[in-house]
């Protein structure tokens, strides 16, 4: 009959630190996605949708191939419907941004590209290196790269 009381200390315990670990909570995500893979890209709109569903605010990065999703006129990969939700890393990415988190393509995106700021989609930015320093230094962020 150890078992009850045993049982018992361990429910204590962990109700006890249950406080603790959703103090630990990040209050902000940052999300950089660099890869030109769809499935890598989706992954990293998940998991950032998911952290802001547990209260995490969003940053997003968009790097590279990765800054491709914010084009108006992104390709294929960006825009085709992965399994198993039939979303897309864009269509997951605009509605990260629609729930409220920042998007924004590197400073040396569009320049690399020779474009302009015409060629992306409503509501996302250029991001602007020290307040990016600033973000990812943050110590109540979490930084994702994909």
């Amino acid at each position: 009959m150890r078992l009850i009381p045993t049982l018992a200390l361990c429910a204590t315990a962990l109700t006890a630190a249950m406080p603790a670990v959703a103090d630990d909570a990040p209050g902000k995500v940052v999300t950089i996605i660099t890869s030109a893979d769809a499935q890598t890209q989706l992954m990293g709109m998940v998991l950032t949708m998911q952290s802001m569903k547990t209260g995490a605010s969003g940053h997003m990065l968009l790097c590279g191939p990765g800054g491709d999703i914010a084009l108006k006129d992104a390709p294929e990969s960006a825009t085709a419907a992965q399994p198993p939700m039939g979303m897309s890393p864009q269509g997951l990415m605009q509605k990260i941004r629609e729930a409220g988190a920042t998007v924004e393509v590197c400073a040396i995106y569009l320049p690399g590209k020779g474009a302009e700021t015409d060629v992306l989609l409503d509501g996302i930015t250029v991001a602007k290196p020290p307040a990016m320093a600033a973000a990812l230094m943050d110590p109540d962020a979490r930084v994702l790269s994909f």
